[in-house]
């Protein structure tokens, strides 16, 4: 029999003459034999070299699940298998007796984004510009546009949650905003409160430029800058860089004020085809290749700063967790070169104007939103691939009283009271007295 359909053989060293198969009783398994002088038998030297192509293999196995992203849930029981920790989907062991009985409740995923308020952060596909029908005083320009249509309204309507909805994500809004008007009115991040359950943020692209960059591919000489796309590769790249700690800062601080919430940090889907059918306006097929593969490859930095975030999460024994929402090809088949898109593509100007690439332009309509907010729920049913967590000093504590007192921040200028103004207040009431 060969060795394909039996056994696999050690082939035989060409510069090792042939010794007869050891026995236990082998010289060179005694002490003060072979080992004594380290000579090894052949198939001592056999079994050392597999072990050693063993171990090689798992060492590339572990390079390649921490290396390449796409690998790594495939992968992810053998690495529990191997390190022999607690893996994403087991229970994490209570360190002490307290620690099991009072400290944590598990919850189903659901149950974990539901019992408290629901806050909504980000910049204009969070907003649901491009949507159309606008709250009241937020459709004008430098404001927020913030649609009925947008995909955190949707959610709204689709769950029953114990608090209501604080809907803050604003147009034109970078991560950067978001962290350097912490401790202001305008800020989104305080608005997230102890008592919220939910959050889901999506930003980054305006920190990208995106639609600059978008502005820099369409309004060309496309005959003159065929490379006019392309040449921004390295400053976005760039860009990309920088904000995996921007992003970092974001979710630190949006957890620090709501531990228990379940944080779920959306992507931005596709604008065109999988195989771009032709030209669009002055974008070639391979400009619109080019812009696909920017948007994927900045979610997946996106991604994989929200599992690091969660991994010290989880692995640190915290409740709450932080939760990536792959929308990519939730337009798929509805981009904007598509007969029916779900994408507002790019406005006209008037006759003599040219191209004008508008602030909605490549935003999804009312139906895109719709096809977000579907994998929005999902990602609420089915949770992370990991069990979660509540503090029950917290779900003790949220009653509607204090839900509904939360709600928009202890900064919000119609609900809340600035710190320094409540000061001033105080201190006029006790010189009137």
């Amino acid at each position: 029999m060969s060795a394909r359909d039996g056994d696999p053989q050690e082939p035989q060293d060409p510069q090792e003459p042939h010794q007869p198969e050891e026995t236990p009783d082998a010289p060179e398994d005694r002490e003060g034999g072979a080992e004594a002088t380290g000579k090894g038998s052949p198939r001592r030297r056999r079994r050392a070299r597999i072990t050693l192509a063993v171990a090689s293999i798992l060492v590339l196995t572990m390079v390649a699940v921490l290396a390449v992203p796409a690998t790594r849930n495939g992968l992810v029981d053998l690495w529990c298998d191997v390190t022999g920790g607690v893996c994403p989907g087991e229970p994490l062991p209570p360190i002490t007796e307290d620690e099991e009985e009072d400290w944590r409740v598990r919850m189903e995923p659901e149950e974990a984004a539901l019992w408290g308020n629901y806050v909504a952060l980000g910049d204009s596909y969070s907003s649901g510009d491009g949507a159309g029908e606008y709250e009241e005083g937020t459709a004008e320009p430098g404001e927020c546009w913030r649609s009925e249509h947008a995909y955190p309204k949707v959610v709204e309507r689709e769950f029953s949650f114990e608090g209501d909805l604080g809907f803050y994500a604003c147009s034109s809004h970078k991560g950067s905003d978001m962290l350097s008007q912490i401790g202001t009115p305008e800020s989104q991040i305080e608005r997230v409160t102890e008592h919220t359950s939910l959050v889901t943020v999506g930003i980054g692209g305006n920190d990208l430029g995106f639609i600059p960059v978008l502005r820099t591919c369409i309004v060309r000489m496309p005959l003159l800058e065929r490379t006019g796309c392309t040449d921004q590769e390295d400053e976005i790249t760039e860009k990309m860089e920088s904000f995996d700690e921007t992003l970092t800062e974001v979710l630190t601080e949006i957890r620090d004020r709501a531990p228990d919430a379940r944080v779920l940090v959306l992507g931005y889907p596709r604008l065109f085809p999988e195989e771009p059918p032709g030209m669009y306006y002055t974008l070639s097929v391979s400009d619109q290749l080019w812009l696909n593969s920017v948007a994927e490859r900045f979610n997946d930095r996106i991604r994989d700063t929200v599992y690091q975030v969660d991994g010290d999460v989880y692995g640190s024994r915290q409740v709450g967790s932080a939760e990536f929402v792959n929308v990519f090809t939730a337009l798929k088949g509805y981009e904007v070169s598509e007969d029916d898109s779900w994408l507002n593509g790019i406005v006209l100007g008037q006759v003599g104007e040219g191209l004008r690439v508008d602030r909605a332009s490549f935003h999804p309509t009312a139906q895109g939103q719709r096809s977000i907010a579907e994998r929005v729920r999902l990602q609420v049913e089915e949770g992370p691939e990991r069990v979660l967590y509540t503090s029950r000093e917290t779900l003790e504590g949220a009653d509607s009283e204090v839900l509904s007192s939360e709600l928009g921040g202890p900064l919000d200028p119609v609900n809340g009271e600035p710190e320094e103004d409540a000061e001033a207040t105080e201190g006029a009431a006790d010189a009137d007295s």
